[in-house]
Formats: C-alpha cells, sequence, structure tokens
C-alpha cells in the first residue's frame, strides 16, 4: 500500500510495479503548478508526487526533471555509468499517477491505457498508484507489441512482449542464419526470449527445435510469435532453467553478455549476475550434446572491453567444462551508439565485436 495526505485527509491505495520498485515512503500531492527544479529537488530527497494535473504537463514535467538528471562523464567506465543510471531511475520514478478501476488513468488528456496495463499487470485492475516512467514504458512496449520488430534474417516481423528483451539488435541474428548447421534433426535454443533465433533455425529446415526459457513472460511470447509465423507445430516452447532433458546435436544459446547485477526484469536480458547463465550452459553442454554435435554461444565481447571478464577467464571457462572451439563467427554491431562520443561507454562500444563459438566436447 501506499498512503499520504490530501485535503487535509489520510488516503492509501494499492501500490502498482511490474519492475518490482519499492513504494516511497513520503507522498505529496502535485499538479499544473509544480516547478520542474521543485519537483527534481524533492525527488533527489525522497518525496515522491502523485499527480492530479494535466497528464500531458505530468510527460513535460517527468522530461524536465529527465534533463537535470546528470549522466556519468564519457569515459567514466562501466560503474560510475551504472550508478547514475540507477539513480536517474530512483529519481525519475518519484512521479507518480493514480489508476481508477478498470486501468484508467484519472487525469485530463490522459491516453486509454487499458490493453497496454491488461498485457502487464493482468485483467484484475483495482485502484491504485504507479510510477508515470513504468507506465509510459508499457505504453511504449505495448506499441512494439502491436507493430513488431522486423527480423532480416526472418522475412517477417517479432513481437517482443513488456519485459522480454526485443531483437532490434539484428546481427546476432544473422550470425545464427549464417553459420553451418551440424544437421537438421534437432536442436535446443536455450533461454530464447522472443522465440527469434528458434524461429530462424526452423526456418532454415531445422525439423525439430525446442526453446527454454525460465522466464513466464518470455516463455508466452516465444509460444505467440512462433505461432504468428507459423512454426508452432516444428517449435516446442518449454519453461525450463537452460537445458530440456535429452540431447541435441545443436545447441543455441545467447546468453546475457554482461556479468553484472540487473535493476529490472529487461535488465536480465543484458545483465548475467557473476555469469551464471553463461557458466551454467557451458558446464552443461557437455552432457546435453551428442557425439559429433556443435553448441552455438553467441556473445559480445563487451564485458572484456569494460573489464567485466577477460577473453582469458572466457577460454578458460570453455576449457574447463571439456569443450573446444571448432569455429567462430564475427560480426560489428551497426546500430548507432558506437558512434555516440558522448556515450559513457563510447570507447568499449566502438571496438565491440559478436562472435557465435562454435564449441564441441
Amino acid at each position: 500500500m501506499i498512503r499520504w495526505t490530501e485535503a487535509g485527509q489520510e488516503r492509501s491505495a494499492a501500490w502498482r510495479s511490474a519492475l518490482g520498485a519499492p513504494p516511497p515512503k513520503r507522498v505529496i500531492v502535485a499538479d499544473d503548478r509544480m516547478k520542474a527544479a521543485t519537483a527534481y529537488r524533492l525527488a533527489c530527497e525522497g518525496t515522491a508526487l502523485l499527480w492530479r494535473g494535466d497528464f500531458q504537463n505530468a510527460r513535460q514535467l517527468l522530461a524536465a526533471m529527465g534533463r537535470r538528471c546528470k549522466p556519468a562523464a564519457p569515459g567514466s567506465g562501466f560503474h560510475r555509468h551504472r550508478q547514475a543510471q540507477s539513480q536517474r531511475a530512483r529519481t525519475l520514478g518519484m512521479l507518480l499517477v493514480p489508476y481508477a478501476e478498470g486501468h484508467v488513468v484519472p487525469l485530463r488528456r490522459a491516453p486509454d491505457v487499458r490493453e497496454a496495463c491488461a498485457e502487464v499487470y493482468g485483467p484484475d485492475a483495482p485502484p491504485a498508484v504507479g510510477q508515470l516512467r513504468e507506465l509510459l514504458g508499457l505504453i511504449g512496449a505495448h506499441e512494439w507489441r502491436t507493430k513488431g520488430v522486423h527480423v532480416p534474417a526472418l522475412g517477417a516481423r517479432v513481437h517482443p512482449h513488456h519485459g522480454v528483451f526485443s531483437p532490434i539488435r539484428g546481427e546476432y541474428v544473422e550470425l545464427v542464419a549464417e553459420a553451418p548447421l551440424p544437421g537438421d534433426r534437432l536442436a535446443f535454443d536455450v533461454g530464447t526470449g522472443t522465440g527469434v533465433l528458434a524461429a530462424v533455425l526452423a526456418r532454415r529446415g531445422v525439423r525439430h527445435v525446442v526453446a527454454t526459457d525460465l522466464d513466464p513472460r518470455a516463455v508466452e511470447c516465444a509460444g505467440d510469435n512462433l505461432a504468428r509465423l507459423g512454426l508452432d507445430e516444428r517449435v516446442e516452447v518449454v519453461r525450463a532453467d537452460l537445458f530440456p532433458p535429452g540431447r541435441a546435436p545443436l545447441i543455441v544459446c545467447n546468453p546475457p553478455w554482461l556479468p553484472a547485477t540487473p535493476v529490472s526484469p529487461l535488465d536480465h536480458a543484458v545483465y548475467d549476475p557473476g555469469g551464471r547463465m553463461l557458466r551454467g550452459f557451458l558446464d552443461g553442454l557437455g552432457e546435453h550434446l551428442e557425439p559429433g554435435g556443435e553448441g552455438w554461444l553467441i556473445l559480445s565481447d563487451l564485458a572484456e572491453h569494460l573489464e567485466l571478464r577477460s577473453r582469458g577467464e572466457l577460454l578458460a571457462a570453455f576449457d574447463a567444462a571439456g569443450l573446444r572451439v571448432a569455429g567462430r563467427l564475427d560480426v560489428t554491431p551497426r546500430h548507432r551508439r558506437p558512434s555516440d562520443e558522448d556515450d559513457p561507454l563510447h570507447a568499449a562500444r566502438a571496438a565491440e565485436v559478436t562472435s557465435l563459438w562454435r564449441l564441441t566436447r
């Protein structure tokens, strides 16, 4: 629950957060008279602002507060960058909006967010209070889910759900589309996410693909996408922690690339605390590969450039798991961030290479 005082009376409502943010301890009511400088100061001090004014004015206020958040300086390193990101998220998360019954936002000029909210929070919609920043993220996620992301390797669109990483960086998908197949009978896609790699394998002629993910949102998302693509009879989506039972001649995995702590559900596609998923995949690969089979590890070397993991540590992990490298395909990123010199991680991003490691027992 979240509690505040309004018009001299104590009020309370259910706290709503798909990202697991804790409810703020101090809340005051704010409206269109609130200045950005004041809102930013209060938010930095830990006071949340429950908005009662115009919805579009709240969006403008949030943007103005965001401009006051100081980013990490270029070249300041990964940990300062993450610290600045975390502080920004906490500060901007202090601007709150109310929800009436049925996922309705009872503010002037508020959009209809019922469908977007139902996709994430479920059909039950009692009155609640939540972060404006999260709501805007839900609206954006709903738009992505509706229109989808074009994947050239598929010649079709993939529709990501909220909290499931979108395949907007197509170069890693192209590696899976180009690598020589060790066979076409069976493949496992470990950590499938949207199901994009499983779909690519099926389109390449693999007759049966088992796609796994531990996140129920990803399992639902992959199932929806494979049905849209007409591949649901060839691709089986199951909820599992890494491998399904049995062995396969081809096992594919695109784990989170950075061994760091995630702070939101979407971060789990990028950050792998302690390299748990990477090591779990490598350590279990040998016992799940058929004789002569290959494991394809799709991994960026960004962690190496950020000094979070060395190439020697990666190769040692291969060796400790009883694996050898049969080949490697490399590709450089084609998105805009490597050319952004104001990015705190510019040097690392400019040097990044994504690889498909062909591993055998």
